[in-house]
């Protein structure tokens, strides 16, 4: 059965992040420790020494992402003597994984970013509960809310040490004062308002990473939770309405009206579906032409960090997604580790993954927040983040949950297929809302059946 908990964003977070995010003007490049591998608390977990054995693990990152986690492995290997191999899963996570698994040479831990995923693994007996030592750092770490995300069948297999607030828009300073707007837009209406005048000065509007098609699935979310509200959020993620519902039908009648714009879009819908999602960043903060906006989560910063001359707070802002109901929505997601083997080696990671020492080394390197409520907060390394990570810990267990990411993995996760495809197919054709929603239902109704 899949758990009908969802994570719960309060509507009244929105207006703690929005002030999170207002003011935030300094670059703070020191913020926290500037990208090093100590910890302003020293070391809080002990790990035991593993000298001469040999892990693996696995993730979706690539790039920046890629080595900002690193330095958290090098910590662990630093500490317990151990060599850790990072292997990319690619986009289908959960396919690589169930490959590696069934043919016998799972990694030792794996990051997986959909918690559909993880039900679908410990169903299949795939991974492994967490041992004594990594339950303790979560329980003293963690609220109830997330712990909950990473349990199944009343036994806690995953640690969400990775968060992302999926419900920002992220623009280019520079752009915004070429097109004489001082404001940010807070209401789609303002929002579409906004990239008409940036298009009109000249200025690619709106960047949009449509050849990853789990960005099309935030953009879906964001407008969804906003215009039908939080109790049809929840029943769509679980599927007990369908997407032939009324409500659907308004969201990607919503979305038509940016998506169906070319002008509006950088490289028009064609060049948007040939956009991956770190390019659809750089080209909003690089080049000769750069786009106005770009819409993700947080993570965003790895990228403008890494990948760009722009400075986080400066030459790039960041507002809340704008309201397209009554209030802007806030999307949370992120990604949970779990073991793949038994061992020592596995749970010791485990165990530091779900420390202080590991989050506060993460978040120094930039393009990352944590749920770890007990880390010092001042170890990020620019005020935007922080002041989204704070906004985060702020809201406790009141947020709602990545909607595809609670979704079988063949519906709400897989490149090509699914969600994501269908998604894609819209954006080629937003004028066919009907025919997308039926698309929609069918695959949806498949995925949900098997599981």
């Amino acid at each position: 059965m899949r758990s009908n908990r969802t994570i719960r964003i309060a509507m009244a977070t929105v207006g703690a992040l929005a002030l999170a995010l207002t003011g935030c003007g300094g670059d703070d490049d020191n913020g926290g420790g500037g990208g090093g591998t100590e910890t302003g608390a020293g070391s809080t977990v002990q790990l035991p020494k593993l000298d001469g054995q040999t892990l693996e693990v696995a993730a979706v990152w690539t790039g920046p992402e890629q080595d900002n986690f690193t330095k958290v492995l090098d910590e662990f290997e630093k500490r317990t003597g151990a060599k850790v191999n990072f292997v990319p899963t690619g986009n289908n996570t959960s396919t690589f994984l169930g490959t590696k698994i069934q043919g016998g040479q799972p990694p030792d831990v794996a990051f997986l970013p959909q918690v559909g995923v993880l039900h679908q693994f410990a169903e299949k007996g795939w991974i492994k509960p967490i041992g004594a030592d990594a339950q303790a750092q979560l329980d003293k770490n963690f609220s109830t809310g997330w712990k909950e995300l990473g349990a199944y069948d009343g036994k806690q297999y995953g640690v969400y040490v990775k968060a992302a607030n999926k419900s920002l828009v992220w623009y280019n300073t520079a752009a915004f004062e070429a097109a004489g707007i001082t404001e940010e837009p807070k209401t789609w209406k303002d929002f579409l308002a906004t990239a008409q005048t940036l298009s009109d000065a000249g200025s690619p509007a709106v960047s949009i990473g449509g050849a990853d098609g789990w960005t099309l699935t935030d953009w879906f979310e964001n407008v969804y939770l906003s215009q039908a509200g939080p109790e049809k959020y929840d029943q769509l993620a679980q599927h007990e309405i369908k997407w032939t519902d009324p409500s659907v039908k308004d969201a990607l009648t919503t979305l038509a009206e940016l998506w169906g714009k070319d002008e509006l879009i950088a490289g028009g819908r064609s060049g948007a579906l040939q956009t991956e999602f770190p390019k659809s960043v750089t080209q909003t903060f690089s080049g000769d032409t750069p786009a106005a906006m770009v819409f993700e989560g947080d993570f965003v910063t790895a990228n403008i960090n890494a990948d760009t001359d722009a400075k986080v707070g400066t030459d790039a802002k960041v507002f809340p997604f704008p309201a397209v109901g009554d209030e802007s929505p806030v999307v949370s997601g992120g990604d949970v580790a779990v073991a793949l083997k038994d061992g020592e080696g596995a749970q010791a990671l485990m165990t530091f993954l779900s420390s202080t020492d590991a989050a506060e080394i993460w978040a120094a390197q930039g393009g990352f927040i944590s749920p770890n409520k007990e880390m010092d907060q001042a170890t990020y390394k620019d005020d935007v983040t922080r002041g989204i990570a704070e906004a985060l810990i702020a809201a406790g267990d009141d947020f709602r949950f990545d909607m595809s990411d609670q979704a079988p993995a063949a519906f709400g996760g897989t490149q090509g297929v699914g969600e994501w495809k269908d998604l894609q197919d819209f954006l080629k054709n937003p004028s066919d809302v009907a025919g997308a929603q039926q698309k929609l239902e069918a695959d949806a109704a498949k995925a949900y059946t098997t599981g």
